[in-house]
């Protein structure tokens, strides 16, 4: 069994990452990639959203306890489900600004079979309610959105000092989004609905946290940062960040 999953993890690593920490997939993260119960038109979009490699970057395992700020339609719920599996628990913590769709996705999500360790949070935009600490503090294309004034006046440092408490000691803060101009900073959050990376780093940082890794994963050299996020589908340039509570 041993040389099975070693032999797996094996064959699937990563494309074009071979010199670099991600280049393995673990057998955990690739079966819930793999799982044909995942709703079509998200799994059409793996190939351009790479959860496999992004997955294993973050380094989500089994049991672990993971808190998913604004899920959305669930994309990565699902699989964050699967890999923390029965004795591990996701915390889809959604806003109730967004109305109806994006809530009804994500209870959707609980009412599949399997899915008795995902709890959804309701809250105001930049607002979240955890029973216990966490392991990993997980959102993905939304950090900007907390910096969109007509959504709410979020105090990002009250904000990301709340991720803070709520991490167990080293325990890690993930964020994926979508690339701004340089020295944009958040300007464009509104409009664009991007973000600088190096804003993104320093509001962060501000609230204790360390920076413990970036990735080039979803890098787009083609997206020259001047259109809507929504003009490109998923096909932005975009920036991964680590940073891990001491």
């Amino acid at each position: 069994m041993k040389f099975a999953s070693a032999f797996l993890a094996l064959v699937i690593a990563v494309p074009g990452l071979a010199s670099t920490a991600e280049a393995a997939v673990p057998v955990s993260i690739a079966k819930a990639v793999q799982d044909s119960t995942r709703p079509k038109e998200q799994r059409d979009l793996d190939a351009v959203r790479k959860p496999s490699e992004v997955l294993s970057f973050a380094g989500i395992k089994p049991g672990q306890i993971v808190a998913e700020y604004l899920p959305g339609g669930g994309y990565y719920t699902r699989m964050l489900s699967d890999i923390v599996g029965p004795k591990g628990k996701v915390f889809a913590l959604e806003t109730t600004r967004w109305g109806k769709d994006n809530i009804a996705a994500t209870q959707a999500v609980l009412k599949e079979p399997g899915r008795g360790n995902v709890t959804l949070d309701l809250a105001p935009l930049g607002n979240f309610n955890l029973p216990e600490k966490v392991d990993v503090f997980w959102t993905s294309l939304n950090y900007h959105d907390l910096h969109v004034a007509k959504y709410a006046n979020v105090d990002m440092g009250a904000f990301n000092r709340h991720v803070f408490d709520s991490l167990k000691p080293g325990g890690i803060y993930f964020i994926i989004d979508h690339q701004a101009k340089a020295g944009t900073g958040s300007n464009d959050s509104a409009t664009l609905h991007r973000i600088e990376k190096d804003a993104v780093v320093r509001e962060v940082s501000a609230a204790g946290f360390k920076l413990a890794g970036t990735s080039d994963l979803l890098r787009n050299a083609s997206d020259d940062h001047s259109k809507p996020v929504f003009d490109l589908h998923f096909k932005t340039d975009q920036f991964i960040l680590k940073f891990r509570r001491p």
